[in-house]
């Protein structure tokens, strides 16, 4: 959050909406092949090798290890391929098929996800390609090729698009002619053990666990202090019937048709003490979260008690770095705010959260320089963030870093500060709208990484000029198409509605750039949760649990009338 007058940080121009033209370029060349589309005989063959990515990515190669197996969403059997863009990578994953020459072959993928590409190189003749721009359920593309009179393999390929979501693939077919390398699928192998084992939130009986996928997997088996516990087909479970504040150790292991994995690293987790709940009230289902400004930048000067009861989550901003790497610290600035001393700003934190608000402290802002990108850092930041909330009360965190983030070590803080806080604990975060643009990128990892634990990502829909929407078109900030098209990325991309709020100023000097009204929030909210008040774009599903709204600032807002907050909170409070 920017701590000078205006804008929240310098514009950002971005070149990306040349995509639109590139992606017409290729689309009418891979539309021209649609014609080949032949039907295989009856004595033809699969000649693609684990074609249904049962046996993990044996037989594929994925660029810059963008593949990986999943077990959801698959078409048929028990796992497909999810393959993430990232930077100047678009996801390819290959095999090459054994082909006979001069024959036909029938080439088709069930897709799913972001945009999908379907193709085939050194056929000998001519190389042919299909696509498609996305879609939430599985879709079939299909083409077919014809092989020269010399060729006895091709290459068949699927890839994405750089920039956007990821894309899921199944049942590949190369039917044709047996090429002499087809047929038959190569026998599962016992998988590798899970790595990034973490704890999340704890309760007085139960511990919270999640890992990361394992190539090749159905399923993982939990084991508390060696006995197995619970089994999970995803990657998080948790372990209940537990004794309060007792440690136990966790490992896991990775499973399929072939075996059982030797078990991962193993973590350690204390249960809640009696006694001890959450640390501060439950977040509506649909909640308007606003940042104080802890300075002076020519925005009206508040006390906590000035915030109007339309927030629900006043995230102080900002916690200061400190000279060890990821540690913070926070000090009211009470000269600056007029004589606002600590004592009434204590007090003042107890008085919104009796009155069933959440008071969380925000990280980094404009000017903040606060690194976790190390395991020491890591902890400096879980150790005293925890600190800061037993100190002055706060419910949890924000993180507004932007300045960069790791997701490896932003991860396990936060799942650190989680088990030490526990259930109740609040975290939010305030992406830039590039940050969240692709599931490849820290920001959108970070969020996937904790969803077990996250409260709301409420991205920065200003100051970013044009971006992409999960439409693949490009949007101009301050429309209603430009909040809903690039909330649907998220919606989309992994994570759950409860965790997607619409971030905008509070007023045309809140930001440099990018002012919408609340007028226009409201549609978009609308359009979002209820297909209403839509505008050229419009979701191919409602999204009736999406959490609400956030803005910069409530100073800001108190300085323009709280125009924002009298528009806004009531609308959020009558979404369904």
């Amino acid at each position: 959050m920017q701590r000078s007058a205006g804008s929240r940080r310098r514009r950002r121009h971005n070149s990306r909406p040349i995509l639109g033209g590139a992606m017409a370029v290729i689309a009418a060349g891979a539309l021209t092949v649609t014609g080949l589309v032949s039907t295989a005989q009856a004595a033809d063959v699969n000649n693609a090798r684990n074609a249904g990515f049962e046996s993990g990515l044996a037989n594929w190669a994925c660029s810059a290890g963008s593949g990986a197996t999943v077990s959801t969403p698959v078409r048929s059997g028990t796992s497909a391929l999810k393959a993430t863009p990232a930077g100047q990578d678009n996801a390819k994953c290959t095999q090459t098929v054994a082909v006979k020459p001069n024959s036909t072959y029938a080439l088709s993928s069930w897709v799913q996800g972001g945009y999908a590409y379907l193709g085939v190189t050194g056929s000998g003749t001519t190389d042919v390609s299909t696509w498609t721009p996305g879609s939430t359920s599985w879709t079939k593309l299909s083409t077919s090729f014809k092989t020269g009179a010399n060729t006895t393999s091709v290459t068949v390929y699927t890839h994405g698009w750089y920039g956007q979501s990821a894309y899921f693939a199944d049942d590949i077919e190369v039917t044709g002619p047996d090429g002499g390398g087809g047929g038959e699928d190569p026998g599962p192998v016992i998988p590798a053990a899970p790595a990034g084992l973490a704890a999340g939130a704890t309760t007085t009986s139960s511990v919270s666990l999640s890992w990361n996928a394992v190539s090749g997997a159905t399923g993982y088996k939990v084991y508390r202090d060696g006995v197995q516990a619970t089994t999970s087909t995803g990657t998080s479970a948790t372990v209940t019937g537990l004794a309060s504040d007792t440690a136990y150790q966790f490992t896991v292991s990775a499973t399929n048709a072939a075996g059982e994995s030797v078990k991962s690293a193993a973590v350690s987790a204390r249960t809640a003490k009696p006694g001890t709940g959450g640390p501060g009230p439950a977040v509506p289902k649909h909640a308007v979260t606003g940042y104080w400004q802890n300075f002076n930048n020519g925005a009206a000067v508040q006390k906590l008690t000035d915030v109007p009861a339309d927030y629900d989550i006043i995230a102080v901003s900002f916690a200061d770095a400190t000279a060890t790497q990821g540690a913070v610290t926070f000090k009211l600035d009470t000269a600056g705010l007029g004589g606002y001393t600590d004592a009434q700003f204590r007090a003042d934190i107890k008085t919104k959260q009796a009155q069933g608000k959440n008071i969380i402290i925000s990280i980094g802002g404009e000017l903040g320089t606060v690194r976790v990108d190390s395991d020491a850092s890591a902890t400096a930041f879980a150790n005293s963030v925890y600190a800061l909330m037993q100190d002055y009360g706060f419910n949890g965190v924000d993180i507004d870093l932007e300045n960069g983030l790791n997701a490896t070590y932003m991860t396990k803080a936060l799942r650190q500060l989680s088990a030490k806080a526990g259930s109740g604990l609040v975290i939010t975060m305030a992406p830039q709208t590039i940050d969240m643009q692709s599931t490849s990128g820290e920001y959108f990892k970070t969020a996937l990484n904790i969803k077990d634990i996250l409260t709301v990502v409420n991205m920065q829909y200003y100051n970013s000029g044009s971006m992409l929407g999960c439409d693949g078109k490009v949007y101009s900030q301050g429309s209603v198409d430009f909040l809903t098209a690039l909330a649907c990325i998220q919606l989309e991309g992994g994570l759950d509605p409860s965790q997607v709020g619409i971030g905008v100023p509070a007023s045309t000097r809140g930001a440099g750039s990018g002012y919408v009204s609340p007028s226009i929030v409201n549609a978009a909210l609308d359009c979002l949760a209820k297909g209403t008040n839509c505008g050229s774009f419009k979701p191919s599903k409602t999204y009736p649990s999406l959490r609400g709204a956030m803005t910069w600032s409530t100073n800001w807002d108190a300085t323009a009338g709280f125009a924002w907050s009298k528009a806004v909170g009531p609308h959020v409070r009558s979404l369904p």
